[in-house]
């Protein structure tokens, strides 16, 4: 049944910061981008229940439980088995209901009461209440949670949630948390069965996972794909879905299809209904069958050279500013990418709640950067790149290939710096790989990026106290920042923090930021009514496929 009039109330709501999410991108025919909303071809009458969508991945998989993946290809499949308590309008950023029917917060951010809606079940038949929702913040407050390291930073200060009665749960923290709210309405804090909450963490991965999705999982084989069936009793979409009951498709069907040329191909010839991770040179071949290519950029840290700042060339903070100056960030995007990127111009996305324009920071200097390091004592060898007390002016950075255009972004990026006499070593690894390495910090630049709508983000990803990836001691200027922001409930307030917090990274090149992310995804011209979430990620619900 589509939705005709909004369903919720709000009783009370923290200050957040009242984020300008840009609206969906669509090219048509030609690739031209339009802006509008939701994503989607423009339907061409009434959605039409049944049938399979299926869509090609670029890339694998690392799992399917929505608490613990973090990659684009993996929330894909996750996002549709699980709920959260809140969601977030891609439009408008506001916190709106789903599981919950309404909140109310404590003045002083640290007690969260929620509303549950009654009529709500898991896809094993076990109803939603106050104790599952308690179950699931325990759990990733305790050892669980070194396994679902995002969900637990949001629960950072969690001291407990109390059943007041069976649909009426109360979340308390020991001090102020003001990026909480928002947090309840990502996929990272999704609410599943008491059943998947004490299953083993490596079990709920490979699909040992009960949510209240509009989808439930029918298979998932990893390397291989995945295949999602709709619940025919889905009867709790969030406010800002079309409607409000089951989903339209009887199944989705995910395959990895890593070659983009072959996914686009797949697409033109009626192979797959939509694709992800399109590059450039695919959207003509697209466009030419009648489909489309949807974007939107992912808010959150952008795609960064994250270095290690205990070793070798990039220990001198004089040497990680010469670099971000021999950065050509538009040439990456413009050369490598589409019209879909943007260079980054902060650590921060330009979607993102709080975002600071640092693009003078950021030009491309290459200039300045031959300055910069000759002043540094670096200065040119007989091969071109540049010594010091024997030693070359190398470095390593590390990426697993989880985006399509990684590995020629990193390339070009090399050749800009062989051109002011640095030299760039890329270390491809797996998804696994990286994520050891990251533990034992056995790098010298880490490259990733991390979707979130809110600039809490810099708190979970640049602490000194926390994985601490730069492997950095102590920030004076930096820290207190990074933990201030979250204790202010003025929006103003908390946005001049953040800012703050942006300039201190890229000014002590503790994150050398190349570009923005954004999601482009091809679509065939029979599918309708997929959509991007606030954090840029898909959703099916809404989706249909033209029938005969």
């Amino acid at each position: 049944m589509p939705r005709t009039t909004p369903r919720w109330r709000h009783v009370a709501a923290v200050a957040l910061l009242a984020p300008a999410l840009a609206l969906a991108a669509c090219a048509g025919p030609g690739g031209a981008a339009t802006q509008g909303g939701p994503a989607g071809a423009a339907p061409t009458g009434d959605p039409t229940p049944g049938g399979t969508l299926r869509f090609a991945l670029g890339a694998s998989p690392s799992g399917v439980d929505p608490q613990q993946v973090g990659t684009n290809v993996s929330i894909y499949i996750a996002r549709q088995l699980a709920d959260s308590l809140t969601d977030q309008d891609p439009k408008t950023g506001e916190i709106v209901p789903w599981l919950a029917t309404s909140w109310d917060v404590s003045d002083d951010l640290t007690t969260f009461t929620f509303h549950l809606r009654d009529d709500v079940t898991f896809s094993d038949g076990t109803p939603l209440t106050a104790t599952t929702v308690k179950a699931n913040l325990d759990a990733l407050t305790g050892p669980f949670g070194a396994s679902a390291p995002l969900a637990a930073s949001y629960l950072a200060g969690y001291q407990g949630a109390t059943v007041v009665d069976d649909h009426t749960v109360t979340v308390t923290f020991d001090a102020p948390n003001a990026q909480f709210l928002q947090a309840t309405s990502t996929v990272s804090l999704a609410i599943l069965s008491d059943a998947s909450v004490g299953a083993d963490a490596a079990a709920r991965l490979q699909g040992t996972i009960v949510g209240s999705g509009p989808f439930v999982l029918k298979s998932y084989t990893q390397d291989q794909g995945a295949v999602l069936t709709r619940r025919a009793d889905y009867g709790w979409a969030s406010a800002v879905s079309d409607h409000e009951g089951p989903a339209y498709v009887d199944e989705i069907d995910f395959s990895i299809v890593p070659e983009s040329g072959v996914r686009a191909g797949g697409l033109a010839s009626g192979q797959f209904d939509a694709v992800g991770d399109v590059l450039p040179q695919d959207v003509q071949q697209i466009s030419a069958a009648g489909g489309s290519v949807l974007t939107r950029t992912n808010p959150g840290v952008t795609f960064v050279l994250q270095p290690n700042v205990t070793r070798g060339f990039l220990a001198d903070v004089a040497v990680r500013r010469a670099v971000s100056q021999a950065i050509n960030r538009p040439e990456l995007v413009d050369t490598v990418l589409s019209d879909a990127f943007k260079p980054a111009t902060s650590v921060l996305a330009s979607t993102t709640p709080g975002y600071t324009d640092l693009s003078q920071d950021l030009a491309f200097d290459p200039d300045a950067a031959k300055a910069a390091l000759d002043a540094a004592g670096w200065k040119p060898g007989a091969d071109g790149i540049r010594e010091k007390d024997g030693q070359k002016a190398t470095f390593d950075v590390v990426y697993a290939p989880l985006f399509t255009g990684s590995q020629a972004v990193l390339e070009l990026a090399q050749q800009q710096l062989r051109a002011v006499g640095v030299d760039l070593t890329l270390r491809q690894v797996t998804p696994a790989e990286q994520s050891a390495l990251d533990k034992s910090g056995d790098y010298d630049t880490y490259y990733y990026n991390v979707t979130r709508a809110d600039g809490d983000i810099l708190r979970t990803q640049f602490p000194a106290a926390e994985g601490n990836r730069n492997r950095r001691p102590a920030d004076p200027a930096l820290d207190p920042l990074l933990a201030a922001e979250l204790t202010q409930s003025d929006a103003a307030q908390r946005a001049d923090t953040i800012a703050q917090a942006q300039r201190q990274i890229v000014d002590q090149g503790y994150a050398i930021p190349l570009f923005e992310l954004a999601q482009s995804i091809g679509v065939g011209a029979k599918v309708h009514g997929v959509t991007f979430d606030a954090s840029s990620r898909l959703l099916f619900h809404d989706a249909w496929v033209e029938q005969g």
